[in-house]
């Protein structure tokens, strides 16, 4: 089974994704900021792939993802926001995959399983 950290501040977002890769067999677990993500990776060597939002208080995932590489190059990390404007920016170059979000998740999922060779 591969395992999915998906960071977002918003519950809801978090609940849903959670359900729905659920669904699809994988084990998910969430957090609400950058900084919980940066920590439950550290502490959980099992995470196989992170969703990772990029606009958050604090630490936005940009930063997220610029200190995930830093430390574990060879996890799957996929941005998936609100904002397309993101995808220009350098450092989302750095993920595997960018989307934006979308009340449908079939792009998501298959980009997941895609990455995971699922």
């Amino acid at each position: 089974m591969k395992n999915i950290l998906i960071v977002d501040d918003e519950e809801d977002i978090r609940s849903l994704y959670e359900s729905e890769l659920g669904g699809e067999g994988f084990i998910t677990h969430s957090v609400s900021s950058g900084e919980e993500a940066l920590q439950y990776v550290e502490q959980n060597s099992e995470v196989d792939l992170v969703i990772l939002d990029i606009k958050m208080a604090q630490m936005d995932g940009l930063k997220v993802l610029e200190e995930l590489r830093s430390r574990k190059t060879t996890m799957p990390v996929i941005l998936n926001s609100a904002y397309s404007t993101y995808k220009s920016n350098f450092n989302s170059w750095l993920a595997d995959a960018y989307l934006v979000k979308s009340a449908n998740l079939t792009e998501l999922k298959n980009q997941v399983k895609e990455l995971l060779a699922f």
